[in-house]
């Protein structure tokens, strides 16, 4: 009689953990099968377990500031301007002829402003991404509340972080490399910045407005943090680049296009440029000053659209 007992079947790996799940985890986001998987991962890792206390312990401290505010009277001036207007006199066909010619005058202005900007030399597109003035209240006049926005949080989020800054360090740039380019559905290479200063630390992968986001983050002598935010989310990027950074639709990975036009927002402490090149929209964040980041913008645009 044969004692053999059959070997157990094989159990598929289980995924790794990102930095995103552990927040989703805290926000009680995540299907009941991956919970239980995290829990498991916190139980066996004291340090990261400790972390996600303290993210929780943040949440609270977030709930016990802000919750107080869904009760509040609101003022009544804003009482006062949510209140239905009188009906204006000016026909509506006035009104829509006023608005298109401010759209038209903006529109020029803001072209005429960004002439020349878009490939050329390095040095050439440093001066003149350098000259780009930003509207009053820190914004271009194309808006810039979605891509660069997102850009400059997930810069503001993640670079002051001493402990975990990236989820796969510069070490590993092969690992990297293959991990975001296959999340990314294109080859996702960080430019090399040493002659600029900034040396890459590593990068991670973020949720964007409709799908995946890299940040690749750099640092240079002096601590300081520069994270170059990348999307292939076109349309969101598109419309806050506008119809001069616009992406044609038949664009292939890597392409470059001859109207690439670059954008500077400033989003508190954080400097952004921004542009669209091909399927992909990219912005350069920083707390350094607007002129080297123009520098290290133009650079990263050649190294882009360089052969690989």
């Amino acid at each position: 009689m044969s004692t053999d007992r059959p070997s157990p079947p094989t159990l598929p790996p289980t995924p790794p953990v990102t930095e995103a799940e552990l927040h989703a985890f805290v926000d009680g986001r995540l299907p009941a099968e991956r919970e239980a998987e995290i829990a498991a991962y916190l139980a066996a890792r004291p340090d990261d377990a400790q972390r996600v206390e303290a993210y929780r312990a943040q949440k609270r401290e977030l709930h016990a500031l802000f919750d107080p505010v869904l009760d509040e009277q609101p003022p009544q001036r804003l009482l006062k301007s949510a209140r239905p207007r009188a009906v204006s006199p000016t026909p509506w066909y006035l009104q829509r002829l006023a608005a298109g010619l401010a759209i038209a005058v903006i529109s020029g202005a803001t072209g005429w402003g960004l002439r020349g900007v878009g490939p050329g030399t390095a040095g050439d597109d440093a001066a003149r991404m350098a000259a780009v003035q930003p509207a009053p209240g820190g914004l271009t006049l194309v808006s810039a509340g979605g891509f660069a926005q997102r850009a400059a949080v997930a810069h503001a989020v993640y670079s002051p972080d001493v402990r975990r800054p990236v989820e796969v360090d510069a070490a590993h740039e092969d690992q990297l490399v293959a991990w975001l380019s296959k999340r990314m559905g294109a080859p996702m290479k960080p430019p090399h910045l040493q002659a600029q200063g900034y040396t890459l630390e590593g990068g991670r992968l973020l949720p964007g407005g409709q799908g995946p986001v890299a940040q690749f983050m750099y640092r240079n002598e002096q601590g300081s943090k520069l994270t170059l935010y990348v999307s292939n989310d076109v349309a969101d990027v598109g419309s806050a680049a506008g119809s001069g950074g616009a992406a044609k639709p038949d664009a292939k990975p890597g392409a470059k296009n001859a109207d690439t036009a670059f954008r500077f927002a400033q989003e508190g402490a954080v400097n952004v440029f921004y542009w669209v090149d091909g399927p992909f929209g990219y912005a350069l964040s920083s707390d350094a000053d607007r002129s080297v980041l123009a520098r290290v913008s133009a650079e990263v645009y050649q190294q882009l659209g360089a052969p690989r």
